[in-house]
């Protein structure tokens, strides 16, 4: 069986002792704030307090994805070491970062014709994203090749659920997913859009809920209805939070209230700087693995 190496992005929003544990490859993203240019760097250059207050004052990041050199960069090392790669990509639905990726499979296959490289596209996002390397890694580590490791992901990757709510919608609004007008009325009327990813990889608004401790119990409600095996759930089920990490523990409560095989198991996890950029402060997402996403 030939070596391989797990390769995935920044946006997993897990911090880097997990990918360095894990032992999976991670290249990284990109933002701009401030007339700056920085590193998704996992939080190791600012911390999440600092990024979403700059964003509460009225910075304005905007985020670029890997190009294709800069994942040959990360790649070409292993494949020179005679390991073929497996890479995961974040959602194709919100961004273009599975393409470069593409890319960079096409011109290092060509330069190392031995060697298999292969990319996947995960239709997930942030600590959801993270979660299914998770999966990916314990298969990889109980002896499962390339071949049987990346049928697993394309099998059941739409089994991971993501949902969550968005509580300021001022980043919505920039990123033109709500319009100024309906910003301000739900601002107004204290609605939090609860939304999930679709099974094309694409943000979808699904309800909107007055009052964030509505939205919360909406979450921990669509978890019991949706997650695998009901009460009884043996998987995996984590958090990722943007500057909020009360009310990300609150969701955990909740969650493990209705799924008490979740109580304590549950992962919590910054939003990273490129995610956040989009959501802005006081997101709270959910990812569990349960019904095949929907349309």
């Amino acid at each position: 069986m030939s070596a391989y190496a797990l390769s995935a992005c920044s946006t997993a929003d897990h911090p880097r002792s997990f990918f360095e544990e894990r032992d999976i490859l991670c290249t990284l993203f990109h933002y701009q704030m401030d007339g700056e240019i920085f590193a998704d760097d996992l939080y190791e250059s600012i911390t999440p307090a600092a990024f979403f207050e700059k964003i509460m004052a009225g910075s304005e990041p905007t985020t670029s994805q890997p190009a294709a050199g800069e994942y040959a960069a990360t790649w070409e090392p292993h494949l020179q070491a005679g390991e073929d790669i497996l890479h995961v990509s974040l959602s194709s639905g919100i961004s273009g970062a599975y393409n470069s990726a593409c890319i960079a499979r096409d011109q290092l296959t060509a330069a190392y014709p031995d060697r298999r490289i292969i990319v996947i596209d995960s239709l997930a996002a942030s600590a959801g994203y993270g979660m299914l390397l998770e999966y990916l890694a314990d298969l990889r580590d109980a002896g499962q090749g390339i071949e049987e490791v990346a049928a697993w992901a394309e099998e059941h990757k739409l089994e991971l659920n993501s949902w969550f709510y968005v509580s300021d919608l001022e980043c919505l609004k920039r990123g033109g997913r709500v319009s100024k007008t309906s910003a301000l009325i739900a601002t107004a009327l204290k609605i939090c859009p609860v939304l999930d990813i679709d099974a094309a990889g694409h943000l979808i608004p699904r309800a909107k809920i007055r009052t964030k401790k509505k939205a919360m119990a909406e979450l921990a409600r669509i978890c019991a209805e949706r997650i695998e095996d009901g009460a009884s759930y043996q998987g995996r089920c984590c958090i990722s939070h943007s500057d909020c990490r009360e009310d990300a523990e609150e969701v955990a409560r909740l969650v493990s209230e209705r799924i008490p095989t979740l109580s304590g198991k549950i992962g919590i996890y910054n939003i990273g700087t490129v995610i956040g950029s989009h959501t802005g402060p006081g997101t709270v997402a959910l990812f569990f693995m349960g019904e095949p996403r929907r349309a």
